[in-house]
């Protein structure tokens, strides 16, 4: 099977086939036209992994005005996976707000008890809240969450978990374009705080 369709099956960019492929990680062989060839018997086998290395990526932001970020996001996550030696059999791409406990992509994933580990970049991209209750939970059916960067900036996060919550709440209360406004207010007076 071409490199190629190898990683389009896995859900991979073909960069990170390429360096397991440079790895050693995949057995094959290369064309003299320079086409790389993955041997069928790791195709498979990658095609169903058992749960324990079962890998999959879950990258999240905001607002869709920061796609680009999602992209770059989902390419660091998956180079660190490769680098790692990790096999990713999916990636999960949401853009919401860390607060929603509504993501669906996100409760397909936790549902899933095939998947064994799940990879993120930050504590924050899985969810604000709650985090060490997911982690417990997951690590309660065997699973577990692999966090690339540890790094708090405790101020900055603060602030933006304080404006989350009172734009999630100000939804609720008087609806989106009036919290739209109303956080913006709010916004503007935490930062003359500051």
């Amino acid at each position: 099977m071409k490199l190629s369709h190898y990683a389009k099956q896995l859900g991979v960019t073909y960069r990170t086939a390429w360096n397991w492929y440079n790895a050693g990680k995949l057995s094959g062989y290369q064309t003299p036209t320079g086409t790389i060839i993955v041997t069928e018997t790791n195709a498979v086998s990658a095609q169903t992994p058992n749960r324990s290395t079962r890998t999959v990526v879950y990258a999240r932001v905001s607002a869709a005005g920061n796609k680009s970020n999602l992209e770059s996001q989902t390419r660091r996550l998956l180079d660190y996976c490769a680098a790692k030696g990790y096999q990713v059999e999916q990636v999960v791409r949401e853009i919401g707000s860390g607060v929603n406990d509504r993501r669906p992509g996100l409760l397909k994933l936790l549902r899933d008890e095939s998947v064994g580990r799940i990879v993120v970049e930050h504590k924050d991209r899985l969810t604000r809240f709650g985090f060490n209750y997911l982690e417990a939970l997951l690590k309660m059916q065997g699973r577990e969450i692999e966090v690339i960067n540890l790094t708090e900036n405790g101020k900055e996060d603060l602030v933006e978990d304080f404006v989350a919550i009172v734009t999630s709440f100000c939804a609720r209360l008087y609806g989106q374009g009036r919290s739209k406004r109303k956080t913006e207010r709010l916004i503007a007076e935490l930062q003359k705080s500051e």
